[in-house]
């Protein structure tokens, strides 16, 4: 298990330097690399801001099932704790937020 994500974790490094590498001046006939690796880098441009926003808001929507949960469970039993379990709702849900913008910044980048 560990392998596999220092596998994944290496090969995100590497496409993550990819992504933000320069390009440097070329001869003509490597000019068609350049557009090619800058495309791929493009690509993985929208991929990474997906992946941001997709993982924020699958941990979020977890997050707020489980506080959602806890404080049903306490409502029930003391309805006056109705107004404490909202602030924690809300809290999970700005991950959602942060990886909103995380992924904007990553496509304005």
């Amino acid at each position: 298990m560990r392998k596999r994500i220092a596998v994944i974790l290496a090969l995100t490094f590497v496409f993550v330097a990819l992504s933000f590498a320069q390009a440097a001046q070329v001869e003509p006939s490597e000019k068609a690399a350049v557009s090619s690796a800058s495309s791929v880098a493009g690509s993985l441009k929208y991929f990474a801001a997906a992946l941001a926003v997709g993982i924020a808001c699958i941990a979020g929507g977890i997050a707020v099932g489980q506080i959602g949960a806890a404080a049903m469970g306490a409502m029930a039993e003391n309805p006056e704790l109705s107004g404490k379990a909202l602030p924690y709702a809300g809290l999970a849900e700005g991950i959602c937020l942060w990886g909103f913008l995380v992924g904007l910044l990553i496509l304005l980048r």
